[in-house]
């Protein structure tokens, strides 16, 4: 493979000092016309292209911002990384994604790249709720925002959606139909969204003047189709079964609603199923998935803003900030039937 062609080169052939090569690249004005063409097209010639990287460590400052999120398998977290790079780019910068597959270990891993990169600074979904991963991060200095998670100090700006009022819509939907035995499906219970989305529904039962026994629960390993099929597996064994069931994401919905499928459970007849986020997907399953919307996009997107304020020239006027956006309920045919 060729060498990069460097400056020194492209000085030596252009006839003129380091420095001038840089000033025409940096700032064109400051060098003549007849000098500035001649290094041009000696650039061209050559196809030279400056090192950023190179760049950013003399002026300690990059261009780059990084998004670590939970799993971009999940379309709410493309939605999510679309909104951030929407912003960044109409800032002029660019945006690293990256996956933590829900691991604290690979979290760890990512923040310490990070790191090593000098990104100008990074929207988190952490994969480690006990904090001790950003705790570190954080005395490199370099700025985060929390995305889909409320930040636990005062020290960081956060952008997240009211999952408590999320878990409360979906299981109000539910009883509103006459259900009175319901499952909850979700993933770890130390993340904090299932945490939440079940303290909503918790909510929702209380205030039907039901006991916290009216919703089972079912815990799996992860967020994903897979996972909500065997969860809905599960869900197939209870005697009695459960009459509708919400899910802590639309994955796990979708696998459920899959098991049921292949075990001939009608939904919604048999079995209603509620999900969360309102992915794509959700819309176009075999029975259209009742949702909680999240505004994914506008999410991310906010984040971003908030992360390029706290970093460009005017940082010193920016105040932290804790952004909760609220979420809405999505009816579509999985829910519609009440119990037989």
């Amino acid at each position: 493979m060729a060498r990069p062609v460097g400056i020194k080169e492209v000085a030596r052939q252009a006839g003129v000092s380091v420095g001038t090569v840089s000033n025409v690249i940096n700032r064109p004005e400051s060098v003549s016309e007849e000098t500035r063409a001649r290094v041009l097209a000696t650039i061209e010639r050559l196809g030279y292209v400056r090192s950023e990287s190179a760049r950013q460590l003399r002026a300690g400052r990059s261009r780059i911002i990084s998004l670590l999120v939970l799993d971009m398998a999940n379309p709410f977290f493309v939605d999510v990384a679309s909104g951030a790079e929407r912003a960044a780019r109409e800032a002029g910068l660019g945006v690293m994604v990256c996956n933590s597959a829900q691991s604290p270990d690979e979290e760890a891993e990512y923040l310490a790249l990070f790191t090593e990169q000098r990104v100008r600074g990074v929207l988190v979904t952490p994969a480690d709720i006990t904090g001790r991963n950003l705790e570190s991060f954080r005395r490199h200095g370099i700025p985060f925002v929390f995305v889909d998670r409320v930040v636990p100090s005062a020290e960081g700006c956060s952008v997240s959606v009211d999952d408590v009022i999320g878990g409360t819509l979906a299981v109000r939907h539910l009883l509103a139909h006459g259900h009175r035995s319901l499952a909850y499906v979700s993933g770890p219970m130390q993340l904090a969204q299932c945490h939440d989305r079940r303290t909503g529904a918790l909510h929702a039962l209380r205030e039907a003047g039901l006991g916290g026994d009216a919703l089972r629960h079912v815990e799996v390993e992860r967020l994903d189709v897979a996972a909500g099929r065997d969860a809905g597996a599960r869900l197939l064994g209870m005697s009695p079964r459960p009459t509708a069931v919400f899910c802590a994401n639309d994955l796990l919905a979708l696998g459920v609603l899959q098991a049921l499928y292949g075990a001939g459970v009608s939904v919604p007849e048999d079995m209603a199923l509620v999900g969360y986020d309102d992915i794509e997907f959700a819309a176009a399953a075999a029975v259209p998935l009742t949702s909680v919307r999240q505004p994914a996009f506008r999410m991310g997107r906010t984040a971003a803003e908030l992360l390029i304020e706290e970093t460009d020239e005017t940082a010193y006027a920016h105040r932290h900030q804790r952004i909760v956006l609220l979420p809405e309920l999505v009816v579509r045919g999985s829910s519609l039937a009440r119990p037989r």
